[in-house]
């Protein structure tokens, strides 16, 4: 995650050179081999290894490798959008890279041991489908990747696994599990793999199983989360006492913090249920989101692992709950449970951006560009008498470009009253702001670009990306924070224009 922003594009997939339809990589696999042969000084010592690759199509010529959160280097790729990279002084372990490809940036994990020189080739336009390693040590990292692949199909069977009845749920991932098991020991009957990737492989197959047993109250849709946690065999959870919650040496891969996720958040529920009257899960209440920042922080000692949990945590609060009278007491223990001073000083100034939001208040001083070049203080944008729609979109996020604008059109045909505007949240990017527009043809009257990016997702606390805000007539707020594809949306907008 770096800010594990893993989160949400995190799929990977793995492909055999070899197999049907594969063929046609060979020959470019073969140059890439042959310019990692041509390279000087490539050694295999036991405290360094070399990572590189190619990029098809890239988006800029940069390439970010990390380890456990934090940045070794920024990579850049020549005039044949190659790179070989040597890593000195080796930590053997998982490493990220991570690069933009298609709507947003893609990061991939990839386990480094010493003397490995590792290659991969990906086409953007293709992240997870095009990605090969070639070179020592791809073996293991094809094998990683396969199992990453097994677990994408293993999400929509699960799906439906997790209609039936605890035993029978039981019996289905236990035996997905056994799979699994078997696949890796035939890779190691056939290979020499060291410890570390037989560890890290292990961690991929049981954090993987723990998961789906967390993720089964919330996926069954036959009872309320309350009823379901209360009818599970007391063997059901077992597998907890089993669970490593300082385990440094995973702390970034997502297997292990996917689960962590999902297990805090079932831990919290069903604690949360013992003194509640709630029977369905409430993201917005503030009891269990409390429950849950307690919960981490008394199991986990590890700051790299329990500060990007805390961090989420309080944030999904935040963003599911408009309340900013709730805010506070959160805040509060947030702060006292985190060490990491970014964290707090972001998350602090989400909440009081927030609360100078309130509905009632009028919107803060911002500046921001039209088409024409012009800057337009954000308050008289859009006519002045007149109730507003504000909704951002990044150039990192095409998908969203695309459907937002879509659901504001269709939403101006039905509420022609209402000026629905478009800001850009990009840094500095007037260029391809211009550029995307003229792509999609889109109508340039009601578009705005940010003129201080930083300082207005700051004040206007954009967070998520998909986060609307409702203006009445007067300049005046009416909800600081909602969404668009919200069900309660359109009542939200004639709520509004029949005060």
């Amino acid at each position: 995650m770096a800010t594990f922003t893993f989160v949400d594009t995190m799929k990977r997939r793995g492909i055999n050179i070899f197999s049907s339809g594969n063929l046609c990589h060979l020959a470019i696999l073969m140059s890439l081999m042959t310019f990692v042969a041509c390279e000087k000084d490539i050694s295999t010592t036991t405290d360094t290894a070399y990572f590189g690759g190619e990029i098809i199509n890239p988006k800029n010529d940069r390439v970010i490798l990390s380890k456990s959160g934090k940045g070794i280097d920024t990579l850049r790729l020549d005039k044949n959008n190659r790179f070989i990279y040597k890593i000195n002084d080796l930590q053997p372990g998982l490493y990220t890279f991570e690069l933009v490809a298609g709507d947003a940036n893609e990061l991939q994990m990839v386990l480094i041991e010493p003397g490995d020189s590792i290659m991969f080739r990906l086409n953007t336009l293709e992240f997870d489908e095009s990605l090969v390693y070639t070179g020592k040590g791809a073996k293991k990292n094809n094998f990683l990747i396969e199992m990453f692949l097994d677990g994408e199909n293993e999400e929509r069977a699960l799906l439906g696994f997790s209609q039936l009845p605890p035993r029978d749920f039981e019996e289905k991932v236990d035996s997905m599990r056994k799979d699994k098991i078997k696949k890796l020991k035939q890779f190691d009957d056939s290979n020499t793999p060291s410890e570390l990737f037989d560890e890290i492989a292990k961690v991929n197959i049981n954090y993987a199983y723990y998961l789906s047993k967390e993720v089964y109250p919330f996926a069954n849709y036959s009872k309320s989360e309350k009823k379901i946690i209360e009818s599970l065999p007391k063997d059901f959870y077992d597998f907890r006492k089993d669970v490593n919650y300082n385990y440094t040496l995973v702390e970034g891969y997502f297997p292990y913090y996917y689960f962590l996720k999902r297990h805090f958040e079932n831990m919290a529920l069903a604690k949360h249920f013992k003194h509640s009257q709630d029977s369905v899960f409430n993201r917005k209440c503030a009891g269990y989101s409390t429950t849950r920042l307690n919960l981490i922080d008394s199991l986990i000692q590890e700051p790299s692992i329990k500060d990007p949990l805390l961090l989420r945590a309080t944030m999904e609060f935040i963003s599911n709950n408009k309340n900013v009278g709730d805010y506070d007491e959160l805040l509060q223990s947030f702060l006292a449970k985190s060490s990491n001073e970014d964290h707090k000083h972001y998350v602090s100034n989400v909440i009081n951006s927030l609360k100078e939001l309130k509905p009632g208040n009028y919107l803060p001083n911002i500046v921001v560009y039209n088409t024409k070049g012009e800057e337009v203080d954000l308050k008289n944008v859009g006519g002045n008498g007149q109730p507003k729609v504000l909704y951002f979109w990044s150039n990192a996020y095409m998908n969203y470009f695309q459907d937002c604008h879509k659901k504001a059109k269709e939403l101006k045909v039905k509420y022609p009253e209402v000026n629905f505007l478009a800001i850009n949240t990009s840094f500095h990017d007037v260029h391809t702001w211009e550029q995307v527009l003229k792509k999609y043809k889109t109508n340039t009257d009601n578009e705005y670009l940010f003129k201080n990016v930083a300082q207005a997702q700051k004040r206007l606390a954009i967070y998520p990306m998909n986060k609307v805000m409702i203006i009445d007539k007067d300049g005046k707020i009416i909800n600081p924070h909602t969404n668009m594809f919200s069900y309660d949306f359109e009542e939200q907008l004639l709520g509004m224009l029949n005060q």
